[in-house]
């Protein structure tokens, strides 16, 4: 493979004013992260020492080999939502190392709302789930949970993709033979109940730890029996007359340990074979990322510059450079595994999304994973490209990105909009998982585009009753849909309603694809199988 010549100009006062402008943008990302993480009112961390437990991350931590890396997911879920007071969702969910092994953690925090589930509580834990489904990941469960939050019952309750498919994303894991263990930390009420029932194993910590479906008010209400929570489902209860519990711990950090000997006794599979190579860094800083990456969104930059400073050795096996040149296509390698790039350097027009749908193919027959980097506007519109096929074309590409059976990664490194985001492998399409950066915006359209779209309906409309819109009326309805609709295409609103998993600082891509490719080769590759194709 030969080495990406970079062409960028370190030293140029376009380079540093980009480099200043996403610095800060990083700087904010870190501080808004470390509030989600960690920045609780002093009552609700009080509340957690008085009743012997402790803190969600503290937990974590324990849980984890010493010294490897937790990719947490969806760490600013519901940062847009319910005025902000419920941080992360109230759950921490990631990928991290227990006893060697690859396994999905899943977190109520106790220290939000008694870790009750808010909508996007259950959508992040479902979604935590679908990725252990996906990568066949074991999953532990730290269980804390004080039921759903029921002035919101009608949005997380009877719907498909509610709180139900927790619980059967759960039976699912075991019937494929995933193992699940969870450790009963705090009470586990309603339907948080269900989640070490549908464990594998489940350990409970004597004192803390409680499962009931209703808890002692409820069952007063409904029976009008008077119960403890100790009689009703503690953790002597359940370990000696239910046997809805496994293990007894007298304490958390016993119970972690005990989770931990478990987990050291699953089965482990070997993992997808894939060409892979030994890793090198790339030739070129992550840190000129920074600079590299427009403070417009608007501005064109050439992909080539990104993919030289997140595979090994900057080096790219280029497919097809002087066909459909909007779309790069190539393989590299990434912390030694062979990956197929698919970048954005433009708008898709015919040549490019051919190419695009055949690479993708090459990519699935020798079983190499697919990661789309997108910084897309759409297809081209207008008569010439519609009478040479560009739906056609443009289907052809959405065909092959459907079908591909390898993994597939998606990270927002810019813009992504209209069906543009779909066919470079947008979340409809389920890549395993897909990031975006800080100053992406992911849309229908671009603002500037969709507000003149509106306000020339408008305008139309207005027209065709004899009137028009002076100057300063069309102003004043532009700003505000304009302003609207930049918050809603953020990158900040995008993953607070969990259409990524995450949030990255462009620096940090590198490690967290290494991450989310070793997990992902957990599960195994089918066979390449695809649809029709409209020649």
């Amino acid at each position: 493979m030969q080495r990406i010549t970079s062409s960028v100009d370190v030293k140029s006062q376009e380079f540093r004013l980009n480099e200043l402008h996403n610095r800060q943008l990083a700087a904010e990302l870190k501080e808004r992260q470390r509030a989600a993480r960690f920045s609780r009112p002093e009552r609700d961390l009080e509340r957690l020492r008085r009743q012997n437990k402790l803190f969600v991350r503290d937990r974590i931590e324990a849980l984890l080999d010493p010294e490897t890396p937790f990719l947490e997911l969806s760490t600013l879920a519901a940062n847009k939502a319910y005025d902000g007071e419920v941080p992360s969702a109230a759950q921490v969910v990631g990928i991290g190392m227990v006893v060697g092994r690859e396994v999905i953690i899943h977190a109520d925090d106790a220290s939000v709302k008694g870790g009750a589930w808010y909508p996007l509580s259950v959508k992040k834990i479902v979604r935590a789930l679908d990725v252990a489904i996906e990568n066949r990941l074991p999953v532990v469960h730290l269980c804390d949970c004080a039921g759903g939050f029921l002035p919101l019952q009608a949005e997380f309750f009877a719907d498909r993709y509610h709180a139900g498919r927790i619980f059967r994303n759960q039976s699912i894991l075991s019937k494929m033979g995933v193992p699940q263990v969870s450790i009963v930390m705090g009470h586990c009420t309603a339907g948080g109940a269900f989640v070490p029932a549908l464990s594998d194993y489940n350990i409970i910590v004597e004192g803390t730890g409680a499962i009931f479906l209703g808890g002692p008010p409820v069952v007063k209400a409904a029976t009008g029996e008077t119960v403890s929570v100790e009689e009703l489902g503690g953790a002597h209860m359940h370990t000696n007359v239910s046997g809805t519990s496994d293990y007894i711990a007298s304490s958390e950090m016993h119970a972690i340990a005990i989770a931990r000997d478990i987990v050291a006794r699953f089965h482990r599979p070997e993992k997808v074979s894939i060409d892979r190579a030994t890793p090198e860094p790339p030739a070129y800083d992550a840190s000129e990322l920074y600079g590299l990456i427009p403070k417009d969104a608007r501005v064109q930059f050439d992909m080539r510059e990104i993919i030289a400073r997140l595979v090994d050795g900057s080096r790219f096996h280029e497919y097809k450079p002087r066909y459909g040149e909007s779309l790069v296509c190539g393989f590299a390698q990434l912390h030694g595994y062979q990956i197929g790039i698919l970048a954005n350097n433009g708008v898709l027009v015919n040549d490019s999304a051919l190419k695009g749908a055949h690479f993708i193919q090459l990519c699935d027959k020798s079983r190499t994973p697919l990661l789309f980097l997108q910084n897309i506007t759409g297809f081209m519109v207008g008569r010439e490209y519609e009478r040479r096929g560009i739906t056609k074309d443009g289907a052809k590409l959405i065909m092959a990105v459907s079908g591909a059976s390898v993994p597939k990664f998606t990270v927002v490194c810019n813009g992504s909009h209209g069906a543009g985001t779909y066919a470079m492998a947008g979340r409809a399409f389920d890549p395993r998982f897909m990031f975006t950066w800080p100053q992406s915006q992911i849309s229908a359209m671009g603002a500037e585009q969709a507000v003149g779209v509106l306000t020339h309906v408008k305008a139309r409309q207005l027209a065709r009753e004899g009137g028009r819109l002076p100057e300063q009326e069309l102003v004043a309805i532009r700003e505000p849909i304009l302003e609207d609709y930049r918050e809603r295409s953020s990158a900040y609103y995008a993953t607070s309603e969990i259409w990524d998993d995450g949030i990255l600082d462009p620096i940090d891509t590198r490690n967290a694809l290494a991450i989310v490719l070793s997990a992902s080769l957990n599960a195994p590759i089918e066979a390449p199988h695809y649809g029709v194709f409209r020649m």
